[in-house]
């Protein structure tokens, strides 16, 4: 496994140097800034990343108003409190994207969002609260408590809330069995603790967050996609 230093320059040369890298690096938010994040953002959040889960992307996003509307601006409180038939009138909705199992996804999650309420304060102190850098432990706890959260659906929630974390994209996971940490996908649990390692070292080496991490070794691998 090579030196973060090196894996950098390799990223930097792809990008025609070090401006041109820093440029595209992402930034995560302070603790601060998560717990000033409310609840229903979260829960927000959550939902745009299980509806755009192997759909179009841009399609969600166009309809996003409309998702506002019909989920009461995602207001944990008010989703819990809707029932089965209630879900059901969702599908009539031409203004969402009328897929039943993610309907009822939100309405699991808006339970998920209420007891880390309930436990922590609020989901950004939960989340401000998490030990640094164990990012498989709160992929696991995602997976476990929430509701389609699985795999890089809660990866790209957590990046998109602030939260450091890497994410196995397919750029990630083939740097990662380059610089020889694992030899396919990062699935199992024998993986996943190769992986949260190899992070471990390269951040103590760099000082860098998990994010900016990830973009780096997804850029070094030199094709069009990374997160």
């Amino acid at each position: 496994m090579r030196s973060f230093d090196n894996i950098f320059e390799l990223a930097a040369d792809r990008k025609g140097g070090t401006p041109a890298l820093e440029a595209l690096l992402p930034e995560t938010s302070t603790a601060a800034a998560l717990k000033a994040l409310p609840d229903e953002r979260y829960l927000a959040e959550m939902s745009k990343c299980v509806f755009q889960a192997g759909f179009a992307w841009k399609v969600v996003e166009a309809k996003w108003e409309g998702f506002e509307k019909a989920f009461f601006g995602f207001a944990p409180g008010r989703i819990t409190a809707l029932s089965d038939e209630d879900l059901e009138a969702f599908l009539q909705n031409s203004e969402i994207v009328r897929n039943g199992q993610k309907i009822k996804a939100t309405r699991d999650n808006a339970a998920f969002v209420n007891s880390l309420a309930a436990e922590h304060g609020s989901v950004g102190a939960f989340f401000a609260g998490w030990p640094e850098g164990d990012f498989t432990g709160l992929w696991a706890l995602l997976k476990s408590r929430g509701a389609r959260l699985g795999s890089m659906t809660g990866q790209v929630f957590l990046r998109r809330v602030g939260v450091d974390t890497p994410i196995m994209s397919r750029d990630v996971v083939a740097a990662l069995i380059r610089e020889g940490v694992v030899d396919k996908a990062v699935t199992s649990k024998r993986d996943l603790a190769k992986a949260q390692e190899a992070f471990d070292t390269w951040r103590k080496q760099s000082g860098r967050p998990l994010a900016q991490i990830s973009r780096i070794l997804a850029i070094s691998v030199g094709t069009s996609y990374y997160v």
